[in-house]
């Protein structure tokens, strides 16, 4: 089958292969297993490292999920925090299913990367690829994916190198993600004084002493309660941040 064939096929060629919550294995159709919260369930295999391999494999801890997510790449590990730095992103998943289609050459399969949720109860999955490293199986394969995704009435996103301005701004705030920078009168105090957007050390120095509120507004930006540009600037003392009206909860 091509990668042009995908736009005529249904819920009938495809099969997800998935671990349920009760840790047993199953393979069904597309159409009966589109429901399914796979954020919420174990991955579909292990991410295990080998000789020779060209990439790093290491686990991403997942302050929205609280667990460990299982990447093959820095590159995946990076996309995996991007994700969970998304105050839109609920849940989060690695290694979520396996997809099988047939073609000339038998049933094929693929593993996505990642499956989220988003607050508006919208599935996305994601494929981890640069466009540099697209062969013609990784083509068809993402063809597979799209088209279940589709069918599946999720989002479907195949992402690769990553702005090296987000990428440092959004490890910068990842150091200070861990549940001992919270300060719930501090935080407090930080979401009064970024009622309206302010400098980040003016705000910070409204609300207490900097060197101890820093942390505590590194953290409110980390979880998206307080917002500022990551994208196209380096964070700095002057960069404005605001709150975002989204609430927090204590940890």
């Amino acid at each position: 089958m091509t990668v042009e064939a995908f736009a005529d096929v249904g819920h009938g060629v495809f099969e997800v292969e998935y671990v349920g919550a009760d840790r047993v294995r199953r393979r069904e159709p597309l159409s009966a297993v589109w429901t399914e919260r796979f954020e919420t369930l174990p991955p579909v295999r292990k991410v295990r490292a080998y000789g020779g391999q060209r990439s790093v494999t290491r686990d991403y801890w997942s302050t929205t999920m609280r667990r460990a997510l299982a990447c093959e790449s820095r590159l995946e590990r990076d996309h995996a925090m991007l994700m969970d730095f998304d105050p839109q992103v609920t849940g989060l998943v690695s290694q979520p299913f396996r997809l099988f289609w047939p073609t000339r050459r038998g049933r094929l399969g693929h593993v996505p990367d990642f499956f989220f949720r988003l607050a508006d109860g919208t599935g996305t999955v994601v494929d981890v690829r640069p466009d540099d490293r697209i062969e013609l199986d990784d083509a068809e394969a993402f063809a597979a994916t799209e088209r279940v995704c589709e069918l599946a009435g999720w989002l479907f996103r195949r992402v690769g190198m990553i702005s090296p301005v987000l990428l440092a701004n959004v490890r910068w705030l990842r150091g200070y993600g861990h549940p001992r920078c919270w300060q719930q009168e501090t935080a407090g105090r930080l979401l009064e004084a970024f009622g309206e957007p302010r400098p980040l050390f003016a705000g910070a120095e409204a609300a207490g002493d900097r060197v101890a509120v820093l942390p505590v507004l590194y953290h409110l930006l980390w979880r998206g309660a307080l917002v500022t540009e990551v994208e196209s600037q380096v964070m700095g003392p002057n960069c404005m941040v605001r709150r975002s009206g989204t609430g927090v909860e204590p940890w």
